[in-house]
């Protein structure tokens, strides 16, 4: 099975690293594919190059050898829509499970992602939850997809809705980008490798 996590990652923090390292142990993932995103069709633009994020994610994703960089939507022009992205990994991959993981702030606003229905045509849509969360179902579509059985995921290639608890930092990236602003200190927040580059190229100052 592949996970596929994707984000502005501006920058990569413990975080997104943490929450991808526990989804792939938790549902047995072969790899997890760290998408950055180019042009984002939901949110502001990122504060940073695309080349610089990629960087920073190579820098973060050194240590675990089942994290993978994907460049796909850098290197496709226009919008980063995440129906596409999907499409492109289900011919790439047309016989793997993929599993697309996304946060509960993504999930709430799913249903206003580009033809977001389609991405179930694809993968399956993992939402990442903090322990005790009460699951929303927000329409009869979700409900008819929902799987409490993480075996459902390797036994399908494609079209169910899991919820998955996560041990979830309470770290943003905008935090970090204000924290550098200011001065204060960002050990423990994100790798010492992507501190250093920061530091070095004078981001987010």
């Amino acid at each position: 099975m592949i996970g596929i996590y994707g984000g502005t990652f501006d920058p990569i923090h413990y975080g997104h690293l943490r929450t991808a390292l526990e989804v792939k142990e938790r549902l047995f993932l072969d790899e997890v594919r760290l998408v950055p995103c180019s042009l984002p069709a939901h949110r502001e633009s990122p504060a940073v190059s695309a080349e610089m994020r990629v960087d920073m994610l190579n820098l973060a994703a050194k240590y675990v050898d089942e994290f993978v960089v994907d460049r796909r939507e850098l290197d496709r022009d226009g919008a980063s829509y995440m129906v596409d992205t999907l499409k492109s990994f289900r011919y790439e991959y047309p016989e793997s499970s993929l599993v697309l993981i996304i946060g509960t702030d993504a999930y709430q606003g799913l249903m206003s992602w580009f033809k977001w229905q389609q991405l179930f045509d694809y993968a399956h849509v993992v939402v990442i939850t903090r322990p005790g969360y009460k699951q929303q179902i927000t329409s009869d579509f979700l409900s008819s997809r929902l799987t409490g059985e993480k075996s459902d995921l390797k036994r399908t290639r494609f079209g169910c809705l899991f919820f998955q608890a996560v041990t979830q930092l309470d770290i943003s990236a905008t935090s970090i980008r204000q924290a550098f602003k200011s001065g204060s200190s960002l050990q423990f927040l994100l790798p010492d490798d992507v501190i250093s580059y920061i530091k070095l190229n004078k981001l987010y100052v």
